[in-house]
């Protein structure tokens, strides 16, 4: 898979409530108009084998495995993932708009869940290898506005297992988040996510044109 031949792959990250979902979908509409071939996806699930473990995931489910457990089974599901749509996308030349990637299990089982950074960071190179993405955009979002909005936008149904935990949990998540950000700041960029939605939205395209150059010409993606 060559540089100029691959499509590019960019991650959308943050705490709960930040907006990732809907800032993918908006993202990648913006590249489509531009004509860029884009396939929109999320972590856990994505594939149709990372979808079964989804539901484990979220429930609560794999909670009862601890952190390692936890870790693991995103790796199963993260690796799934690659292999049947990530890697297949961008090797066609295809745009990959990603919500949550490897950063999610470097903050909420590695920083939040006290797992080694060191067993983390093994586990990675084992899903991801050097399918690293281009760009990670990280929504950047006080706990309290995040959970706010994540209590808001559900209309009362049930918060899954990570929503449920204490404002620490959350504070650590996002204390993890940022120093992804500055220790990598050639990947990765922060965006204010407190800001409105269309705020939000512009300033991750800033990001996106000053990084990967959209409106260039690519070369030709398969369909």
């Amino acid at each position: 898979m060559t540089a100029a031949a691959r499509g590019r792959f960019i991650t959308v990250e943050g705490g709960e409530g930040a907006g990732k979902s809907v800032q993918t979908e908006r993202l990648a509409a913006r590249l489509m108009a531009l004509g860029v071939k884009v396939v929109r996806t999320r972590e856990p699930g994505g594939s149709p084998g990372a979808e079964l473990l989804r539901e484990a995931l979220l429930s609560g489910f794999a909670a009862e495995f601890g952190p390692e457990g936890e870790a693991l089974l995103f790796t199963a599901a993260r690796i799934d993932h690659l292999d049947n749509t990530i890697a297949p996308a961008l090797k066609r030349g295809v745009w990959v708009v990603c919500d949550r990637f490897a950063d999610s299990t470097r903050a909420y089982q590695g920083a939040a869940g006290k797992l080694p950074q060191s067993w983390i960071a093994r586990l990675e190179e084992v899903a991801v290898g050097p399918l690293r993405p281009d760009l990670t955009l990280v929504l950047d979002i006080p706990p309290e506005l995040g959970l706010e909005r994540a209590r808001r936008r559900s209309g009362g149904a049930a918060a899954d297992r990570f929503e449920l935990e204490g404002l620490a949990f959350h504070e650590t998540l996002r204390a993890a988040f940022r120093a992804i950000a500055a220790s990598e700041p050639e990947r990765c960029a922060i965006v204010d996510a407190a800001n409105s939605e269309e705020q939000v939205a512009a300033d991750i395209w800033s990001a996106v044109e000053a990084r990967l150059s959209p409106a260039q010409p690519l070369a030709q993606a398969k369909p």
